[in-house]
């Protein structure tokens, strides 16, 4: 796990004051494919994954898969992708033959970027050479590896089913396979972790000259074991001697931080997220995937589909379980959301691109953004002071009515 009216040139939705305008030209276009199944659900995991059956039901959720893709085709308004993700869940417990008629199918619908990035989040625990040279000839050319930490006593309070020589050797492994470019995962602020104990696994993970780390603070999120039974994690003056001490050492060593968890070498930064944060266009299939799709007319929708796999796999359930058109007073919020997570932003003309929506609408929430020390002064850009990243939630609820 490191993964939506009729028709008309002008729209107004709740704010009269800011029409929405026809979009001349809709975003970039990407995949995210959920898988929804893992070897055992971890303590912290709020993503939806299920522990696995000892045969899963490959064949039946690829078929499932393309039928949900062909009922979203309809969005794709003669766009190719640019990049695809298979997140989960364990994505790379699926056999290679699987995944391989999976995009072919895909390609036969939609048509792949000639530089398309395809990306599989893998975890060590199911790492084996000859899969992930069958992978990466099917084209998958980026990995995600769920390392978490390198540590033992670590990853068992993590739950994880690695251990740190099996996270070493699956970087060597990726590499052997033909991946130059992948991602490892990598969490901090973990229970009893010392500032000594995280800047070791962060050490560990630099030494395998990784392409992209994503490095983040462990959170206690609802609906999970962690929740319920939460382990004794670090006290803040410890969180925040990590997270300085960890940003230099990153910088060090080459790796620039372009979003708020996300640091990569140069020109390696995930395709993919990039795509997410500005506001770009995602077609989500599988059990719970979300997807957010931008249509000629100015209509922006949020899709979500049926969450539990038996419901997902079942043909008398429909894929889709929901969907919400953005209204213009929300759109403030939702793009900055995303924009404003990239350590340098974006430039203040994507807005309209991308809404709809004139700057005039940020109006007053950037002015009072500005004031609070919370967004740079910078007309060109909208990007958030160091501290407006420290204090991200605050920063939004500038732009909320």
């Amino acid at each position: 796990m490191t993964r939506e009216s009729s028709a008309s040139p002008l729209i107004f939705g709740g704010d009269a004051s800011s029409p929405r305008a026809a979009l001349p030209v809709l975003p970039p276009l990407a995949l995210y494919i959920h898988i929804p199944w893992c070897v055992r659900k971890c303590p912290y995991c709020d993503f939806n994954s299920h522990t696995a059956s000892p045969v899963l039901p490959e064949e039946e959720y690829v078929d499932a898969l393309l039928a949900d893709l062909d009922q979203d085709l309809h969005a794709v308004h003669g766009r190719e992708l640019s990049s695809i993700f298979f997140g989960g869940g364990t994505p790379s417990l699926f056999s290679a033959d699987s995944l391989g008629r999976l995009l072919k199918g895909v390609e036969q619908r939609i048509p792949f970027a000639s530089d398309i990035e395809i990306t599989l989040e893998a975890n060590p625990g199911t790492f084996e050479q000859d899969k992930f040279v069958a992978y990466r000839k099917l084209g998958i050319n980026r990995l995600s590896i769920g390392i978490q930490s390198f540590q033992q006593e670590k990853l068992q309070a993590l739950g994880r089913i690695h251990n740190g020589d099996e996270a070493v050797r699956a970087a060597g492994m990726a590499r052997q396979a033909g991946f130059d470019n992948f991602n490892l995962d990598l969490m901090h602020g973990l229970p009893n972790q010392s500032l000594d104990d995280a800047l070791a696994d962060l050490r560990t993970a630099i030494a395998l000259k990784p392409t992209h780390l994503s490095w983040y603070q462990l959170t206690l999120e609802p609906n999970t074991v962690f929740w319920n039974q939460p382990p004794t994690l670090p006290e803040d003056d410890t969180l925040w001697d990590i997270q300085e001490a960890g940003q230099a050492l990153l910088a060090e060593h080459g790796y620039a931080q372009y979003e708020v968890s996300a640091y990569a070498l140069p020109g390696r930064p995930a395709r993919h997220n990039l795509n997410y944060w500005s506001f770009g266009d995602f077609i989500g299939i599988g059990a719970g995937a979300h997807g957010k799709l931008s249509h000629p007319d100015g209509r922006i929708v949020r899709t979500w589909k049926t969450r539990l796999p038996k419901d997902y796999l079942n043909p008398a359930k429909s894929f889709r379980a929901g969907e919400k058109a953005l209204g213009n007073d929300e759109m403030p919020f939702e793009f900055l959301m995303n924009a404003l997570r990239l350590t340098e932003g974006v430039e203040s003309r994507l807005y309209p691109e991308r809404t709809g929506m004139t700057l005039e609408s940020l109006a007053e929430g950037r002015r009072e953004a500005e004031q609070s020390g919370l967004l740079q002064v910078e007309p060109s850009r909208l990007v958030a002071t160091m501290r407006g990243q420290l204090f991200l939630n605050d920063l939004l609820q500038k732009f909320l009515t």
